[in-house]
C-alpha cells in the first residue's frame, strides 16, 4: 500500500521490528487500541509492530520499561492518565519521571466511561440514582482498581452528588464487570468496551457518559450533566509514548503516521465498534491534556486519602 509521508518515515526509522508496550493485560482497552493501530503501522510501514504485554503496577511497570528503553526507534508504547500521571500522585516514589523520561507523541484514541447498574436494578434513570446517592441509600461501586480513573471519577461524582457510597476495587474491567453482573455491587463508571456488549444483552443498564460532551460512539447516552447528576470527566483516553532519548524526527514521523492511520475509514470502523473515537492530537496537546488530568484529580486523591504505597 502507497502511502504519501511513508518515505520520509522510513528515512528516520530503522529497518528493525518495533517493540509495541502495553503495561496492562491482553485484551485491555490499552491493548486493543494498539493492536488496532499497531496492525495498520506495520502495514504501511513494512515493519512490524509487536505488542508486549508488561503489566502490574497499575501500568507503571510497562511505562518504565519504554522510559529506560534505548531511544532508537524500536520501543515505543501506549499509556493512560495513571501512569502518565495521576499515579504521581498515589505513589511515594515512582520510577520515571514523565517530563524527563518519556516524549509524549500523540492521544491516539480516547473512549467513553459509562455510568451502569445492574440489569435488574431498581434503579432505572440517573435521576433515580441521583435521589438515592443524596439519600445516602447505602450503595456500592466497582472499580478497576484504587486510584484507577473508574474510582476516581466515582469518587468525585458521588461526593459532588452530596451522597456517599462503598469502593469496591477489582483487578481489571472484566472483573468490575462480574462483580455488577452478580448484584455484588450496584453500579459503576467503566470503558464502553467493557460494559456495552451486556447493556445490549440486556444484563447491564447504561445510564449516561463521564464525558462534557455526547460520546461520537454513543450518541444516544446523555451526559452526567444532562440527567442532573454532576459533571465528571471521566474519558479513558489512550496514548502513544516514546523513550525521550528517541530523536525528535523519529517522534515527528511517528506523530504524522499515527493521525494518517487514524484518518483510515477501516481502522475508524474497527475504532467505532469498540466504543473508541480517533484523537490524534499533538505532542504539546497531549502534554495539556495530561497537565489539566494531574489537575482534576488531585483534590480526589487527597480528600480521600488515595495512595497505592
Amino acid at each position: 500500500m502507497s502511502v504519501a509521508g511513508t518515505p520520509a518515515f522510513s528515512q528516520d526509522w530503522p529497518s528493525a521490528p518495533v517493540k509495541l508496550v502495553v503495561p496492562f493485560d491482553a485484551g485491555s482497552t490499552p491493548d486493543l487500541a494498539a493492536r488496532l493501530i499497531g496492525e495498520r503501522l506495520s502495514t504501511r510501514l513494512h515493519q512490524p509492530f509487536v505488542v508486549e504485554n508488561k503489566s502490574g503496577a497499575s501500568g507503571n511497570i510497562g511505562t518504565d520499561m519504554v522510559a529506560k528503553a534505548p531511544g532508537d526507534g524500536r520501543t515505543v508504547g501506549v499509556s493512560i492518565a495513571g501512569p502518565l500521571g495521576v499515579n504521581g500522585l498515589l505513589f511515594r516514589k515512582m520510577p520515571y519521571d514523565v517530563a524527563s523520561d518519556i516524549a509524549l507523541v500523540s492521544v491516539a484514541v480516547s473512549q467513553p466511561s459509562v455510568l451502569v447498574v445492574g440489569g435488574g436494578s431498581a434503579i432505572s434513570t440517573a435521576k433515580q440514582l441521583a435521589a438515592m446517592l443524596k439519600q445516602r441509600t447505602p450503595i456500592s461501586y466497582a472499580s478497576i482498581g484504587a486510584g484507577s480513573i473508574s474510582h476516581l471519577a466515582m469518587a468525585a461524582l458521588v461526593a459532588q452528588a452530596g451522597g456517599d457510597a462503598v469502593h469496591a476495587p477489582y483487578r481489571g474491567s472484566g472483573a468490575a464487570v462480574t462483580a455488577l453482573l452478580s448484584g455484588e455491587v450496584n453500579m459503576a463508571l467503566l470503558p464502553a468496551a467493557a460494559v456495552m456488549p451486556h447493556v445490549k444483552a440486556g444484563k447491564l443498564r447504561a445510564l449516561a457518559v463521564a464525558s462534557s460532551a455526547r460520546s461520537a460512539s454513543l450518541p444516544d447516552l446523555p451526559t452526567l450533566s444532562e440527567t442532573g447528576l454532576p459533571e465528571v470527566k471521566g474519558d479513558a483516553w489512550i496514548g502513544f509514548i516514546a523513550p525521550a532519548k528517541t530523536p525528535a524526527a523519529i517522534v515527528r514521523s511517528l506523530h504524522a503516521q499515527i493521525v494518517q492511520v487514524l484518518a483510515e475509514p477501516e481502522l475508524r470502523e474497527k475504532l467505532r465498534l469498540q466504543y473508541m473515537d480517533p484523537v490524534g492530537n499533538t505532542p504539546a496537546q497531549f502534554n495539556a491534556l495530561l497537565a489539566a488530568d494531574v489537575a482534576r484529580w488531585k483534590p480526589v486523591v487527597e480528600k480521600n486519602k488515595i495512595n497505592l504505597d
